[in-house]
């Protein structure tokens, strides 16, 4: 009735499958998901810091850069200047992207397990959110 298949699958993702491209594992493919969330919330810190420069921002940037240097196996990241993206920053939107960015850093390290970038993203998230905040004078 049918005709056997003759030729092996192009699609083929069972355990014998060929070697010709790189297979990594789930919690590789976590880490440089997780260290890419981190590098990008780092260079808007790092944007930040320059419009709104806090010690707060400071050492974020410092913890950042060292999950980002551990995740991807003792490479630091390259560093750069507001200057360098050519605009204008706007400290309003770099918190709402920073904070996203931050969130979705939360995620991934919550899937994967990694309590210290865990902690490190949701107290980014707060920090964002708080200045975006308005601020009230307190009343005396």
């Amino acid at each position: 009735m049918y005709e056997p298949i003759r030729t092996k699958s192009v699609h083929s993702t069972m355990a014998g499958a060929s070697d010709d491209f790189p297979h990594r594992t789930r919690e590789e493919e976590l880490d440089i998901q997780l260290a890419g969330h981190l590098a990008a919330l780092l260079t808007v810190t790092d944007e930040l810091r320059v419009v709104a420069h806090t010690a707060d921002l400071d050492t974020a940037a410092e913890r950042l850069a060292e999950q980002v240097t551990r995740l991807r196996g003792g490479r630091v990241p390259t560093r750069a200047s507001a200057a360098a993206t050519g605009r204008e920053p706007n400290a309003a939107a770099l918190h709402r992207r920073a904070h996203a960015l931050a969130g979705r850093a939360l995620v991934v390290a919550a899937s994967r397990a990694d309590t210290a970038v865990a902690i490190l993203a949701a107290e980014r998230m707060d920090a964002h959110d708080a200045a975006q905040q308005p601020r009230t004078l307190a009343s005396h």
